[in-house]
């Protein structure tokens, strides 16, 4: 185990948040879960229904003084032009900034593709932002407000950005979740685009692995860390026809997938994927 001994995962009854801290108990961490509702919540972890946005500065200490932070709440991430975006924006800032002045040193936040907006090819940690939604623009001015502060703080920032998740889809809102509701309500066709376009998915419990990975980096180990923009994610571009293929065969799914029914939006990359340069260097770190 790394030299982090307690970990504090916010949003960790969600969708992300059970997978991760399922993944960091499995590699014998300390671990606090703080949501909203208990429910979810994996049963190893220590559970506060502390409200992290209070305002409280003295909220560090509250939340037991952790070693490090994975911040994942975030509301309606799924509905992306939802004004709670832009509207809890400062609310979330003012969260991680108490928390480092509190004494944290550690603080990995969940990003996403969404900040990039239309960009076709890898995305790296260097390409320009240009979001499209409030989701994305409430996204990439977190980061860009943490990435300032983290240089005048000194603490270590490590901004994960995470592109298509599939796994556990009843809990999710992905295309993954309508096409496995759509299965168990006995429906035999679903209505879908053209399925050309190529993206970056991920399982969910492989992105938990290289998020727990990403956030919990050992100075013991001697390799200097990779913070800043890491992208969690497979690295390759796969066509959304050939992933929803696939996942359609491996579920057992009697469903088919009626192409063309919706056309391609216009604002939609034709390629996008992470470039995974920065969370394989992590993960060979890890193994020195």
């Amino acid at each position: 185990m790394d030299s982090l001994k307690s970990v504090l995962v916010t949003g960790a009854s969600g969708y992300i948040g059970r997978h991760v801290t399922a993944e960091l108990l499995r590699r014998g961490y300390r671990v606090t879960a703080s949501d909203i509702v208990p429910d979810g919540a994996n049963p190893g972890a220590d559970f506060t229904e502390t409200d992290i946005f209070s305002g409280d500065p003295g909220i560090y200490e509250r939340l037991g003084s952790p070693d490090a932070l994975i911040h994942l709440a975030w509301e309606a991430g799924f509905v992306h032009n939802a004004p709670v975006h832009m509207g809890k924006l400062s609310a979330h800032y003012r969260f991680l900034m108490d928390m480092v002045q509190g004494g944290l040193k550690d603080v990995a936040v969940m990003g996403s593709m969404h900040e990039v907006g239309f960009f076709e090819g890898a995305v790296t940690a260097d390409t320009p932002c240009r979001p499209l939604s409030l989701y994305g623009a409430a996204k990439n001015a977190l980061r860009q407000a943490m990435s300032i502060e983290s240089k005048l703080k000194g603490f270590r920032l490590y901004w994960l950005r995470g592109y298509y998740i599939y796994g556990d889809d009843r809990r999710g809102s992905s295309i993954f979740a309508k096409i496995a509701q759509a299965a168990d309500e006995g429906q035999k066709t679903f209505p879908f685009t053209t399925g050309q376009n190529k993206y970056d998915f991920i399982h969910i419990d492989d992105l938990a692995s290289l998020i727990v990975s990403a956030a919990t980096q050992d100075e013991a180990q001697g390799a200097p860390q990779v913070t800043g923009v890491i992208n969690v994610c497979s690295g390759r571009p796969v066509s959304l026809a050939e992933q929803i293929e696939s996942y359609i065969r491996d579920n057992g799914f009697d469903i088919a997938l009626r192409y063309g029914a919706f056309p391609d939006r216009a604002y939609d990359s034709k390629a996008i994927w992470g470039d995974d340069a920065e969370i394989r260097r992590i993960l060979a770190n890890g193994r020195l």
